[in-house]
């Protein structure tokens, strides 16, 4: 009785996988093991999406459980979703038509579960199937040497989303099945970096620019791989509007990427970045830094301010604090030693033109950093020497960095280039 009891939306203690810890979560979905046991989709309230996990009935604490209250307004849960498109496509193909062609509706179902099945579309951008997508699809990928489990939904083919792992090649990107077909890819694929052209080399690390109209097939299984692991990402397959740059670390084997961010062609807004990744294998490396440091380098060669698209996810901020925290230091602290004016004078827009960051951004770094302060009527820029030695501390283990000189690019008017 209390397992019929247990419906998408219930809200109740959870005991997290391989831990002793009760989280509250909510069920999202439901599913039949092998041996017809009930498993149950949690989300974490409160959480980052990339925790949720399947659990059995008996991590579930039922006696502290809240039914979902009824809510006209309340999305329908995934497996109401799917039953809601399953009745459109059947009426539609009773009366004579239908929205997706044969392939597209034709799903494998897993040896090990009954599978949650996501319907496919042209493009997964549709509202409709936004709870849908809350679950997680891919359950490992492979690529190169490294084995990472996903964080998020990804809307790869329906016929790999029950194997146990997904190989990608490490530098086509394209999605195999099992080893043996990578295997064989292996011998046809020629590519022993990515498409494009190089711009930035120095040691091992070099960075590819990639336009996403000219190679679409490579973005968009670099698109495919990213959402795995950001969560907002929503641009799957339009990748003509886009540059993408990969960076890339050299051993005898080749060019592997590390990371990526992309940007826009032709930005209203200026953002010098709309997403960035750096893969969950080579995170804590100071990759996600250099990316960051190159989109700004990319920035100053316009000669705009540059800013990444918002929101940023919680990851992305802190990535991004981090980096606003010591360039803006670095900044006052250089121009503090080398200045023959006692104090010092410098405005917040010189030193959003010395940076290439916009307004908004300093003077949150500035805020964020306790530098600001009102005195005597006026703002004022207050650094301390605990403060000083912190950054020069956290700036003595950066110890690879975007060398400028190594950078052979030039800009493009992309609005005086058609359609690009």
């Amino acid at each position: 009785k209390t397992k019929l009891l247990l419906v998408e939306g219930c809200r109740l203690p959870v005991q997290k996988n391989n831990t002793d810890e009760y989280i509250h979560g909510e069920i999202v979905a439901k599913r039949q093991d092998p041996k017809g046991e009930t498993e149950y989709y949690i989300h974490y309230i409160d959480y980052n999406k990339r925790l949720d996990e399947w659990v059995t009935f008996n991590q579930l604490d039922v006696e502290k459980m809240k039914l979902p209250q009824s809510n006209k307004n309340r999305p329908l849960s995934p497996t109401a979703l799917l039953n809601k498109v399953n009745r459109k496509r059947k009426h539609e193909e009773t009366n004579g038509y239908s929205t997706h062609s044969e392939s597209e509706s034709e799903s494998t179902p897993t040896n090990n579960h009954t599978p949650v099945i996501i319907p496919s579309t042209g493009s997964l951008n549709q509202n409709s199937y936004d709870g849908l997508t809350r679950i997680k699809n891919i359950q490992m990928i492979e690529i190169g040497k490294a084995r990472m489990t996903p964080w998020y939904f990804s809307p790869y083919p329906q016929e790999l989303c029950g194997l146990p792992i997904i190989y990608i090649c490490e530098f086509c990107l394209k999605y195999l099945k099992s080893v043996k077909c990578l295997e064989r890819h292996k011998l046809k694929c020629k590519l022993y970096h990515p498409p494009g052209n190089e711009i930035y080399r120095k040691n091992n690390i070099s960075v590819f620019e990639i336009d996403g109209r000219k190679n679409k097939t490579y973005a968009q299984n670099l698109c495919l791989l990213a959402k795995l692991f950001l969560d907002h990402k929503t641009l799957y397959y339009d990748t003509d509007p886009f540059l993408f740059y990969v960076m890339t670390e050299y051993d005898e084997n080749g060019l592997h990427m590390v990371g990526y961010f992309s940007k826009e062609k032709e930005s209203s807004e200026d953002y010098n970045v709309a997403c960035i990744l750096t893969l969950p294998s080579h995170q804590k490396k100071g990759y996600g830094r250099l990316l960051i440091e190159f989109s700004y380098l990319l920035s100053r060669v316009e000669g705009k301010l540059g800013s990444p698209e918002k929101p940023l996810s919680d990851l992305g901020l802190l990535s991004y604090r981090s980096y606003w925290s010591n360039t803006v230091l670095e900044m006052l602290v250089s121009y503090v030693e080398n200045s023959n004016e006692s104090p010092p004078n410098l405005t917040i827009l010189e030193l959003c033109d010395r940076l290439c960051m916009k307004k908004d951004d300093v003077i949150s770094t500035l805020q964020h950093l306790n530098l600001i302060h009102y005195y005597k009527g006026q703002y004022i820029l207050c650094l301390n020497e605990q403060l000083i030695e912190q950054h020069r501390k956290s700036m003595s283990r950066r110890k690879v960095r975007i060398d400028p000189k190594c950078l052979q690019w030039t800009p493009k008017d992309w609005s005086k280039r058609g359609k690009w």
